[in-house]
């Protein structure tokens, strides 16, 4: 069997326009979801800097601002850091 050079390959699809995540909103499948206790939050930033998604803003005046659940995934990992305990993970509806 021999090896196609690049130039023997048939071209594939054609990706004319790359996706971002602002334009695809991928949160729709999680089974959980992030509440925060605003009376525990202590505004550290720590499940801003932990999200893998950053679905967790910081406002203009440098406070948490509030959880994009289009894009969360209920993964929790903002639960496990918040070092005060604000935030839980509940059953998404």
């Amino acid at each position: 069997m021999d090896k196609k050079t690049s130039k023997q390959i048939p071209i594939g699809g054609i990706i004319d326009k790359p996706k971002t995540s602002l334009l695809n909103k991928t949160g729709d499948w999680k089974k959980m979801r992030p509440v925060i206790d605003e009376s525990k939050c202590i505004h550290c930033a720590k499940c801003v800097l932990s999200c893998p998604e950053n679905c967790i803003a910081i406002k203009k005046d440098g406070k948490r601002g509030d959880v994009n659940l289009d894009f969360c995934k209920g993964c929790g990992i903002c639960a496990k850091e918040c070092p005060v305990g604000a935030i839980t993970m509940v059953e998404d509806k």
